[in-house]
C-alpha cells in the first residue's frame, strides 16, 4: 500500500495543481420584446433574477402589454408564470392572441395585501416560476428587499406594478420604469442597474412590440 501523504504537503511542494474556482457569471438580461426599451437598458433587457418595478398613473394604461412579449416567450419555452392577486382578471383570449400559453399561467388569489406579498415571495423563491407578476399595495423597503432576495434565490423575473406615488420611495428593484400617458403614452426609466437612466422618455405605442 502506498505511503499516505498530507495533501497540504503536496500543495506546498507544488506537486498538485491547485485550481481556482471560476467566478460566478454576472446575471444577464432577458429581452423585453420592445426594441426601443431594450436599446435604452444597459443590459439590453429585463434584469435577470431581479425585480422590475413598473410605476403607473392608474391601472389599465398598457402595463400588461409591456410584459406580454416576455410572458409569451417564457411560456412557449414551458416556463411557469405566477400572477399574484391581480386587480382585474387577465383576458385569456387577449393574452393568447399575444402568444402567451395560458396553460402555463397560474393566477393566485390572496385575501389580504399581506397574503399577496407572502404568495409573491414564495413563488419567486420556489425556483419553479420563470416570472412572477404582483401588485403590492402595502410594501415597505423591507418587504421589497425580501422580494428581491427571493427573485435572486429562485432565479426568476419579478414584475411589480405600483402606483407612481411610490416613485419617491427607495426601492431595491434593479429596474424602475414609469408609464406616462401625457402628452403621449411613453416609458421613462427611473432607475436601471448598471447604468444611468436616459434623460429622454421612450415611445410606447401599442403596435411596436417585436
Amino acid at each position: 500500500m502506498g505511503q499516505v501523504v498530507a495533501l497540504d504537503a503536496l500543495f506546498a511542494g507544488r506537486q498538485v495543481w491547485h485550481g481556482r474556482a471560476a467566478p460566478a457569471p454576472e446575471p444577464g438580461s432577458q429581452p423585453t420584446g420592445w426594441a426601443e426599451l431594450d436599446a435604452a437598458l444597459p443590459a439590453g433587457g429585463w434584469p435577470e433574477h431581479a425585480l422590475s418595478e413598473i410605476l403607473l398613473p392608474a391601472d389599465g394604461v398598457g402595463e400588461l402589454q409591456l410584459v406580454l412579449p416576455t410572458l409569451a416567450r417564457l411560456t412557449q419555452a414551458d416556463g411557469v408564470i405566477a400572477v399574484i392577486a391581480p386587480p382585474y382578471l387577465p383576458c385569456v383570449a387577449g393574452w393568447e392572441n399575444r402568444g402567451v400559453a395560458m396553460a402555463r399561467v397560474d393566477i393566485v388569489h390572496a385575501g389580504t395585501p399581506r397574503d399577496a406579498l407572502w404568495a409573491a415571495e414564495q413563488c419567486l423563491r420556489s425556483g419553479s416560476c420563470a416570472a412572477v407578476l404582483a401588485w403590492p399595495q402595502q410594501a415597505d423597503d423591507r418587504a421589497l428587499r425580501r422580494l428581491q432576495v427571493a427573485a435572486d434565490h429562485g432565479r426568476a423575473l419579478g414584475f411589480l406594478f405600483r402606483d407612481r406615488r411610490h416613485a419617491a420611495q427607495a426601492s431595491p428593484a434593479a429596474l424602475r420604469l414609469e408609464v406616462e400617458t401625457a402628452p403621449a403614452r411613453q416609458l421613462r426609466i427611473r432607475k436601471c442597474r448598471g447604468g444611468q437612466p436616459p434623460a429622454l422618455a421612450i415611445p410606447f405605442p401599442a403596435d411596436r412590440a417585436r
